[in-house]
């Protein structure tokens, strides 16, 4: 998926990509009524989010293709022809999402519309309408999909039954029940495809939220002796690991750290301004026998508006330290307003942390 970086994302489905959709459209099929379209869909443009100009074309089609011979068919036959030519941009999200909103009395046809349309962008969305519908007779085709030798549509398998896919409703039977998905999963789990296994990473890191136990079972199971699989369940348990969870730790190898010592944790500069870069700095040596796997973590106390503090875990480094060695490791990080945090003056403390615990303490002064 691509988006324009200098614009707002909702942008990548403006007014000048709605008049491509409907050129395409009606370069292909005359009965289009190009007009129609696009006096619905760009109505009030400015004041719908992304998602919302999605569903607003989508719809906008429906209106617009009255004239056009087989109903339905005749409209899925329309936008298979126009994908290739749409690019794989935010516009292909609207032939699934005209699927899922106009297709439903059509089921096997509309899910073999899906596949289509994934290889072209992405039908995660779309299906969720299927799935919510009746999970059953969606998850035993996408049961199938899970063997397919495209890994876009391997990897929709997966990325479609997410329970907790961003920008979408939640899959609650699904969540309730993350066996029901398994299968695809199990199939999926050391996929050669970096696409598909970072799918069922986010999909087995959705279940954490409700469900840490059935995950934590589901990659003891597997194991970590396949590299592909070791990658899946690193990033699966990636919520875990920031939790410091000691079952997750330790089936990546990273037991408690016992014998290893902190020689040096700074964070500088001491007082920073927002958009200052703050560095981190330890090092930490090993006093241990044997081996041992460390996963560090920083953690920095974000001070709230109210003049609380909440803490939000980053990886600084996961490594192997050999009796009697000593590494030293270092983070720069730009302490600037995001649209999901802003940042509020205060004392900001950072914890160190290793193998889930808090080893070392120091911290920051920001100043607005």
């Amino acid at each position: 998926m691509t988006a324009q970086t200098n614009a707002p994302l909702k942008d990548s489905m403006g007014a000048p990509q709605l008049r491509k959709l409907s050129a395409t459209l009606q370069s292909i099929s005359p009965d289009f009524d190009s007009g129609r379209f696009l006096s619905e869909a760009l109505a009030g443009l400015e004041h719908l989010t992304l998602m919302q100009r999605v569903r607003r074309a989508s719809d906008a089609i429906a209106a617009a293709a009255h004239a056009i011979p087989d109903g339905y068919d005749g409209v899925l036959a329309l936008l298979m022809q126009a994908a290739p030519k749409l690019g794989n941009g935010f516009m292909s999200l609207v032939a699934p999402d005209y699927v899922s909103q106009h297709g439903r009395h059509a089921f096997e046809r509309s899910m073999d519309a899906l596949k289509f349309f994934t290889s072209f962008g992405t039908s995660e969305f779309g299906v969720r309408e299927f799935l919510r519908d009746d999970p059953q007779r969606a998850l035993k085709i996408m049961n199938i999909w899970s063997e397919d030798s495209n890994d876009a549509v391997r990897r929709l398998a997966s990325e479609g039954t997410r329970p907790r896919l961003p920008w979408s409703f939640r899959l609650s039977a699904i969540e309730a029940s993350p066996e029901l998905a398994a299968p695809i999963l199990n199939r999926l789990r050391a996929d050669p495809s970096l696409y598909v296994r970072r799918s069922v990473a986010n999909h087995l890191n959705d279940i954490t939220k409700a469900n840490p136990a059935w995950v934590l079972e589901r990659a003891a199971q597997w194991g970590v002796a396949d590299p592909h699989t070791k990658w899946i369940i690193r990033h699966a348990l990636r919520s875990l690991i920031k939790q410091g969870n000691a079952s997750a730790l330790a089936i990546l190898g990273a037991e408690a750290a016992t014998n290893i010592t902190v020689e040096a944790f700074n964070v500088t500069p001491a007082r920073i301004t927002l958009g200052d870069t703050l560095t981190l700095t330890c090092s930490l040596r090993s006093s241990a026998a044997t081996s041992k796997r460390l996963i560090v973590l920083y953690r920095i106390g974000y001070v709230r508006q109210n003049g609380s503090t909440s803490f939000k875990a980053f990886r600084l480094k996961e490594l192997t330290l050999e009796p009697g060695q000593t590494v030293t490791l270092s983070r720069s990080q730009q302490i600037r307003d995001f649209t999901t945090r802003t940042h509020y003056a205060g004392r900001h403390e950072v914890e160190l942390c290793v193998n889930g615990g808090v080893v070392a303490r120091d911290g920051f002064e920001l100043v607005r």
